[in-house]
């Protein structure tokens, strides 16, 4: 792209001249806006999500129809006969239509193959997946409902369908089946194992083929990029083209190609610095007694690829290596129950809270709390208002796609203070070179940079803050959406 800088407009603008009066079509599991009651009253919020922060701007600068699954208890007494409602629900911008699974389609999809099988494979961290043929028949059943959903918008017409992630590795075979046609993309936001992993699943040969209906499947990385070529190649004698950049197989090539995803930089940095934010962060000072404190932070999903065990452990270790530290530093852990359903989860959320116990017991007193837990849903304000609160962000994924939380920690940092803290092991370390890179399994390195953290001089954290600013200004998720969107039309019409 030979723009610099992408904003909503200059998106708007492109996707409106590459379309062509072809309708836009997105599709995930997870729905951008979600409607609930409280009170007797019908209220709406964003769903927690680095997918559904990311896409809604996307959306939002060039209009069209985002397909998900309807979840909030009030989501079908919004919506008209056809399941669609405008959103953002106070300005609506685009169309969403919801598709209404049952519990029993969740439990085999969502919970069973998508979490329990996929989820864990994708994630190199040593959680062994589920894998159950009732499941998997619940994952293809529910790929061809959202099938038929994405046929009913488009109805004939033509349309340039972005898929999203590991829940429809099956969509766009099946959308392919029924319309040749349709330009279909998928973008995979989590990684992808290398083969002798990957071919462990009983079903790899059908998820390559169902993933090979798109033309165009974009992961975070190269090497993603490089493993999934790889799995076509000895799964499904899929042959390599174009310097492995593209897989051909029946006659139909597939373009292969990494585009890490961002967040909206602007909005987030001007946010940043409202009134309502200071306000924010005065009153949590005051809510939590952090006049005075050195603050840490970590905002995570209560998952255990994200490592919150191993972060507490390092925490522990300064505090017991470097006491001088105790009653100074204050880490706050932001993190969201997720998939409570399943046991994994349910168990590192116990051994996330016996450790937390643990080390306010050992390092703590009456007045003085080493680790303070926020298990709530934050409003963006209260959000952005602890990121510019805290002196070091804590990013100690396991294994991550991208990890959006490290671009938001920057982009929040309009004051151009911080310090990131950053696994080797997420997409994000590709991009992000001036954050403290660590081993979140080496818990001796982990320590010693939470300590070169505290310790670095001003100078040095403006510095590297400061770059770090370029580069998620510069790659922001409006150039994501005009590169993939630009790269998608031009590989259909090529």
């Amino acid at each position: 792209m030979i723009e610099k800088h992408w904003d909503k407009h200059k998106l708007f603008e492109l996707v409106r001249s590459k379309l062509g009066g072809r309708m836009l079509i997105i599709v995930s599991n997870r729905e951008p806006y979600m409607h609930a009651l409280s009170d007797g009253r019908i209220e709406w919020h964003r769903p927690v999500g680095g997918l559904t922060e990311a896409l809604d701007p996307v959306m939002r600068a060039s209009g069209g129809t985002w397909i998900a699954q309807g979840a909030g208890d009030a989501d079908r007494k919004v919506v008209d006969s056809q399941g669609r409602v405008g959103v953002p629900p106070d300005k609506p911008e685009y169309t969403l239509r919801r598709v209404w699974l049952t519990e029993k389609d969740i439990a085999g999809f969502y919970l069973g193959f998508a979490n329990s099988a996929l989820w864990p494979l994708c994630h190199i961290t040593f959680m062994p997946p589920v894998f159950s043929g009732d499941d998997w028949k619940s994952y293809q059943r529910v790929n061809d409902t959202f099938a038929r959903a994405v046929l009913h918008e488009i109805n004939g017409r033509k349309a340039v369908v972005l898929v999203q992630d590991y829940h429809f590795a099956l969509l766009s075979q099946y959308l392919k089946e029924k319309d040749p046609n349709l330009i279909v993309g998928q973008f995979w936001h989590i990684p992808w194992p290398p083969y002798e992993v990957f071919r462990t699943c009983p079903w790899h040969k059908e998820i390559i083929e169902g993933m090979l209906g798109n033309d165009l499947l974009s992961f975070h990385t190269s090497s993603f990029c490089r493993n999934f070529v790889e799995s076509c190649e000895r799964s499904v004698g899929a042959g390599a083209k174009d310097r492995k950049k593209a897989v051909g197989y029946r006659d139909k090539t597939t373009c292969v190609e990494p585009f890490p995803i961002s967040v909206d930089f602007d909005a987030i940095s001007a946010q940043a610095g409202t009134g309502t934010v200071e306000k924010e962060m005065v009153n949590l000072r005051r809510e939590y007694n952090l006049d005075g404190k050195i603050i840490g932070l970590g905002m995570d999903r209560l998952d255990y690829t994200k490592g919150i065990p191993e972060k507490l452990l390092a925490l522990d270790g300064l505090l017991q290596d470097y006491p001088q530290y105790r009653g100074k530093v204050v880490f706050i852990e932001a993190g969201m129950p997720s998939r409570t359903e399943i046991t994994a989860y349910q168990d590192v959320r116990h051994k996330i809270d016996d450790l937390t116990n643990r080390i306010n017991g050992a390092h703590g007193d009456g007045s003085y709390r080493p680790v303070v837990a926020i298990n709530r849903q934050l409003s963006p304000d209260t959000a952005i208002a602890l990121r510019r609160l805290a002196h070091f962000c804590v990013v100690s994924s396991l294994h991550d796609g991208m990890n959006l939380v490290a671009k938001e920690y920057v982009a929040a940092r309009s004051d151009g203070d911080g310090v990131l803290i950053l696994s080797r092991f997420t997409g994000a370390a590709e991009e992000l070179k001036d954050a403290l890179l660590i081993n979140p399994y080496d818990t001796g390195e982990f320590t010693c940079k939470i300590k070169e953290a505290i310790e670095m001089p001003e100078k040095e954290r403006r510095r590297r803050m400061k770059n770090m600013r370029q580069v998620v200004a510069d790659n922001n998720i409006y150039r994501w959406g005009a590169d993939m969107l630009s790269r998608l039309i031009e590989i259909a019409e090529g």
